[in-house]
């Protein structure tokens, strides 16, 4: 089920505002990649910054976190479990020798609330252990529960573990016949931990438009389509300041209270939001829903992108437009032209190398990259990476992208996903590569310089890989066999 389209001006908003909006995402040099804006129900502006696709899932990172809060809010509307429940009556066999007071207190309300009472951050001491629950439930636990808000990755992911544990169901699948389905979306990729318990802090890939829906529902209170997904008296709790993060923000969208996996806003807006800009955000009060995937650096440009909401469309609602079909036309035609600053096509510069295939070894570097066999063949390139573990293959064209399939980490693992790539010879021997990795926000750029029967290989990683620890540029050679 597709969500229907409208004209903004039908719903107090002026194409001309948009466009202002857009213009000034543009001007500030913001990567949004994608964008839906919702009023009452209806898409009034959208787009796709190309080669992104509307079809291609995208990797939210912790914005999954607010889906695994609506997955915790029907557990409890079916009596699966209490907002009060101790969190170590759920895994009896994997609790500490010794248990500090503050676990005990502990509830499946402060991991929700991200107010579990650890002190620092515990993420790489949870993320680097094979057992995620045992890891948890091993650390210590500083302050008393309910006392200090500290942003807690795998408190979310404690929240899948128990539904699983109440369930018998993966959170995919508890989800399916719950949400997924009813809001007309395809069964989900979502990241599991070593022991095959999805992540639920991170690792759910989603279109915009499922974003989209999914605020829908949460701005309609837990009802999408006429079908009760979630009860209201849940939303009512998410959505309302259950920790003071006062400490934790520095501007106004940062500092109002988080709720149950959601962070409050201004004007008593809320979003669900994720790594480099990905965004699912209500406005009540408006009957507004905006839902983004974007490649922004950090939360200052997350922070700009909301001020530009703010004051180019929140702030010119019902401002007594005066239609104008002329602007309406320029707005649908600025929005279909949308694309990522991929680099443009030159002309193939004179004796560049044209020897076939060539393999060659690679000296240690810290990707454990071991060969790479080069196959320079006219205007097509092939380049196959052999690793310790794994080996894969990209394929790359001087006169057009291609769309092909690479493997690349996405939050937690490796996983094959669509790679878009782009080749240019910067020079007769200095061959630059790029490619985009659409169901994420990662742009990689490879240089290859050839001289003679050595190669030098240059890795940029244009965006930070999420929470690998992978160095973000390095140099490595390789020796023609």
């Amino acid at each position: 089920m597709r969500i229907e389209s409208d004209k903004p001006e039908n719903h107090g908003l002026s194409s001309k505002a948009l466009l202002e909006f857009f213009q000034q995402i543009e001007h500030s040099g913001l990567g949004v990649n994608s964008f839906m804006l919702l009023q009452n129900g209806k898409a009034t502006a959208q787009y796709w910054r190309a080669p992104y696709r509307k079809d291609c899932p995208q990797l939210l990172f912790s914005l999954s976190k607010s889906f695994t809060s609506i997955a915790t809010g029907i557990a409890w509307d079916n009596g699966l479990l209490g907002l009060e429940d101790k969190v170590i009556s759920y895994f009896p066999d994997r609790l500490p020798d010794t248990m500090s007071l503050n676990l005990a207190k502990m509830s499946i309300h402060h991991l929700l609330s991200m107010n579990t009472g650890h002190a620092n951050n515990i993420y790489g001491l949870v993320a680097n252990a094979k057992d995620w629950v045992r890891a948890f439930l091993s650390l210590e636990v500083e302050r008393e529960p309910g006392s200090f808000y500290l942003y807690n990755t795998h408190a979310t992911y404690m929240l899948s573990a128990i539904i699983e544990q109440v369930t018998g169901q993966n959170l995919v699948d508890f989800l399916m016949p719950r949400l997924f389905e009813p809001l007309g979306i395809p069964r989900p990729s979502w990241e599991t931990c070593p022991m095959g318990i999805t992540a639920g802090g991170m690792g759910l890939s989603l279109t915009t438009e499922g974003i989209a829906k999914f605020g829908q529902m949460l701005l309609n209170k837990g009802v999408y389509d006429g079908q009760r997904i979630v009860s209201e008296r849940y939303i009512h709790l998410a959505t309302r300041k259950q920790s003071d993060n006062r400490m934790a923000g520095d501007s106004a969208d940062f500092t109002q209270g988080y709720g149950y996996q959601f962070h409050l806003c201004r004007r008593g807006c809320y979003r669900g939001d994720g790594a480099f800009g990905q965004l699912c955000f209500v406005a009540p009060k408006e009957n507004l829903v905006i839902a983004a995937t974007s490649s922004l650096n950090g939360r200052q440009q997350l922070k700009a992108l909301l001020d530009l909401i703010y004051e180019h469309i929140l702030d010119q609602l019902d401002n007594n437009h005066s239609p104008s079909l002329e602007d309406h036309q320029v707005l649908q035609q600025r929005l279909a032209s949308v694309t990522y600053p991929v680099p443009g096509f030159q002309p193939v510069p004179e004796g560049v190398p044209d020897f076939g295939q060539r393999s060659y070894l690679m000296s240690e570097n810290p990707r454990g990259l071991h060969k790479l066999d080069v196959s320079l063949k006219g205007k097509q390139i092939e380049l196959q990476f052999t690793h310790d573990t794994y080996a894969y293959r990209l394929l790359f064209d001087v006169t057009k992208p291609v769309h092909t399939q690479g493997l690349f980490e996405k939050d937690l693992a490796l996983h094959r996903q669509e790679v878009v790539t782009y080749a240019t010879w910067l020079t007769k021997n200095k061959l630059k590569l790029t490619l985009l990795y659409i169901e994420t926000p990662y742009l990689v750029t490879y240089t290859l310089c050839f001289k003679e029967r050595e190669l030098e290989l240059e890795l940029n990683y244009e965006m930070n890989v999420s929470l690998s620890p992978h160095t973000k540029e390095f140099k490595v050679a390789g020796h023609c066999i």
